[in-house]
């Protein structure tokens, strides 16, 4: 099943009861070719084979468990579950080559990214965009080209990082420590200069984040939003109204840069990214200290000298370009009147 995953270069394999085991390629969801529908009875069988003892307790304790799982054809991120009172997983499939930021055609700015010294990084986007996979290129060339100590807290870990110039401790959820909570108060004293947090998921871990740039280290990290805009409101909308204005100050001053991806079904087979670009020039500080990020997509379409890309203009440079199709990227965009101006100018 999972050498299948690889040889068709699918991103997840999907094992649910009353359906064929089913991958995702480009995409979209197909039956393995030949298997049956699974059974309680298979689907319990096939998956616990998976587990570790520690990881079986987690699952038959919460009916979830997150894990990574080493095999013959590279790395899968599991998640475990119970859905309709029987198991089901979801498998996805990282690649054991790290790509470069060249090789996933993310844009140049990411390159500025990486040379900073301090920061907040927000990599962001839908389950499934490359979020993992972008953060995973721009660390390795940190890794390979500066001699620092890079942290990870991940739930699970993913891509495991070759030897380079750098030193990487990699720690993961359950295994590696007991919660999220407890990994960031105590990676400064690890002594790191680059943070990757996995995903940036509640209060405690954003404050965790913003605190860690705070204190002049690179954070890298992802949040599930579908625009730079809404990545700002995003941050400061998870704290109490009466702190709304301390992180504001804090996130203007960290921030350094928001990279919103989307993977565009290619012409050509395949996915391709889409992506929107913040970067934090002075206009954007300010915006974002006095809470006017409704303006904040002005700044981004005017802005292109200082790395700032929209959505819209990414698809569209895409269209024009024959790499993917008008009705796809009007599906993807936000504002799909701005994409249709774009194209009649570029046209």
């Amino acid at each position: 099943m999972f050498s299948e995953a690889a040889r068709k270069e699918a991103s997840d394999i999907h094992f649910i009861v009353g359906f064929p085991p089913m991958l995702r390629v480009s995409g979209v969801l197909m039956p393995v070719e030949g298997a049956p529908p699974l059974t309680p009875d298979s689907a319990k069988e096939l998956l616990y084979t998976t587990f570790s003892p520690e990881q079986r307790e987690l699952y038959e304790t919460n009916r979830e468990v997150d894990f990574s799982l080493a095999t013959s054809v590279g790395r899968f991120r599991v998640n475990i579950y119970m859905q309709k009172g029987t198991i089901a997983g979801a498998f996805r499939l990282v690649p054991q080559k790290i790509k470069t930021i060249e090789e996933l055609g993310l844009p140049d700015i990411c390159h500025e990214f990486v040379k900073l010294r301090q920061g907040l990084i927000l990599v962001t986007g839908p389950t499934g965009h490359g979020k993992s996979t972008s953060l995973a290129a721009m660390i390795n060339l940190i890794n390979q080209s500066k001699g620092t100590h890079i942290v990870t807290i991940e739930d699970p870990i993913e891509y495991v990082y070759p030897p380079g110039v750098s030193i990487v401790s990699q720690r993961e959820m359950h295994g590696d420590t007991h919660s999220w909570n407890i990994a960031l108060r105590s990676v400064l004293r690890e002594d790191p200069d680059v943070v990757l947090i996995g995903e940036m998921r509640d209060f405690e871990t954003i404050q965790a984040a913003i605190t860690i740039a705070e204190t002049g280290h690179l954070v890298f990290a992802t949040l599930h939003t579908n625009s730079a805009a809404q990545t700002i409101d995003r941050v400061v909308d998870v704290f109490p109204e009466n702190q709304q204005m301390q992180i504001r100050l804090q996130l203007s001053n960290v921030l350094e840069g928001v990279l919103s991806l989307r993977l565009i079904p290619a012409l050509g087979g395949g996915r391709i990214p889409a992506t929107e670009i913040l970067t934090a020039t002075p206009a954007v500080r300010t915006l974002v200290r006095e809470g006017k990020t409704h303006q904040i997509d002005n700044i981004i379409q005017t802005s292109a000298e200082f790395g700032m890309m929209t959505l819209e203009s990414s698809l569209a440079t895409s269209v024009k370009t024959g790499k993917i199709g008008m009705d796809i990227a009007q599906s993807f965009a936000l504002r799909p009147e701005e994409l249709g101006r774009l194209l009649k100018r570029e046209g």
